[in-house]
């Protein structure tokens, strides 16, 4: 992925903040690579990319099928979906072990390096007692919901020096009924200029996810029969059984399954469409593809789950289930694609994503070195 939205190595001087070192650590079950599998995965290689494009000098330490043009540290051969399906060996010794180990060594040439500040993207409970063992600066992306072993080990290594982002405002209230001082709102950033603006649609609906229950693939379907509107359906298939069963039955001439498309191919499918169709099943704490479809001009008609609201705001409309979806398909439809088009340039572009986290960063290392400070003056008097 290219970054084209205006972010340039001056930027860090302008705004009087020194380039960093910046360790990046991914999410070990995909490849932060090209078609992406999801959201998570998208937003790492956009981060890293733009941080480097800002002139920052960054690692990643990611799976080593990861796109190797990225400044890439291999902590493990491949992916481990590749090697241990989450669907077969989640909650076992073996993928434990397998993350310990690669995570382990990520730590190992953190420690033992130069980094500024440690950017964890991943969701291993074990890296925040590293952090906080090692008085080492580190911001952590959270992109899920507070899952117990994540959720135990951030509440149990408070420290100045480890802060936490969320993507929305819905999702910190998930996690805290009131924040702490090292959490903040961080929203998904937008590559304006890839996601390119389409003054006119094609008179269809697009959906695009991993293809799995949680992401409610069928609800768009039926909703778009329901509507008399055509549907291009496009993602990998992470769940066979729920393809199978619910997903390829409401298949047909006008609506139908693309398979899993990346890069520009994506990037067209999605502006061309009249509206975008989201169906989240849980609380998603953001929904990178609604704002994407935004920043092309295409109104969303999504389910009102997790941040939703809070990213499709007036640029669409919002059902509860798939009968009124369909009705809400219709009214997104009317929705302006220009102003969509504005919404994502005002409130999620990737310029302000990496304010929020250069601020983060900026607070982490003023932390440590604060403690470092009292810890000295402690042992001298």
């Amino acid at each position: 992925m290219t970054i084209s939205e205006p972010i340039d190595a001056q930027h860090a001087a302008i705004h009087g903040r020194a380039p960093l070192r910046i360790a990046v650590i991914a999410h070990l079950r995909h490849p932060i690579a090209m078609p992406f599998m999801g959201g998570m995965e998208a937003h790492c290689h956009q981060l890293v990319t733009a941080l480097v494009a800002r002139g920052h000098e960054v690692t990643l330490f990611a799976s080593g099928d990861s796109d190797p043009a990225l400044p890439l540290h291999p902590i493990a051969e491949r992916h481990y979906e590749a090697v241990l399906p989450w669907a077969q060996w989640h909650g076992t010794r073996d993928l434990t072990a397998f993350q310990d180990v690669a995570f382990g060594h990520a730590w190992d040439e953190i420690a033992g390096g130069d980094f500024d500040i440690v950017h964890n993207n991943t969701m291993h409970p074990t890296l925040h007692v590293l952090a906080k063992r090692d008085r080492k600066p580190m911001v952590t992306s959270l992109h899920v919901p507070p899952f117990a072993g994540l959720a135990d080990s951030i509440a149990a290594n408070i420290a100045a020096w480890m802060l936490q982002t969320t993507t929305s405002r819905a999702h910190l209230a998930t996690w805290w009924t009131t924040p702490p001082d090292t959490a903040s709102v961080v929203h998904n950033g937008i590559d304006t200029a890839r996601w390119q603006f389409r003054s006119t649609g094609n008179g269809r609906a697009v959906w695009a996810g991993r293809i799995t229950p949680n992401k409610g693939t069928a609800v768009a379907l039926e909703a778009a029969r329901l509507a008399g509107i055509g549907l291009d359906v496009i993602g990998p298939i992470d769940c066979m059984d729920y393809f199978t069963d619910h997903v390829a039955p409401l298949l047909d001439e006008a609506r139908v399954y693309h398979g899993h498309l990346g890069g520009e191919a994506l990037v067209d499918a999605i502006g061309a469409a009249s509206v975008l169709l989201s169906t989240p099943m849980w609380d998603e704490p953001f929904g990178l593809i609604a704002a994407e479809a935004l920043a092309c001009g295409v109104p969303v008609a999504a389910l009102d789950r997790g941040a939703m609201r809070e990213v499709v705001g007036d640029c669409g409309a919002l059902a509860t289930d798939a009968a009124t979806l369909a009705e809400a398909i219709g009214r997104a439809r009317a929705f302006p694609r220009a102003a969509c088009r504005e919404r994502v340039t005002r409130e999620f572009s990737l310029t302000s994503m990496l304010d929020g986290y250069e601020a983060a960063y900026a607070a982490a290392i003023a932390g440590a070195r604060a403690s470092s400070c009292a810890s000295t003056t402690e042992v001298l008097a």
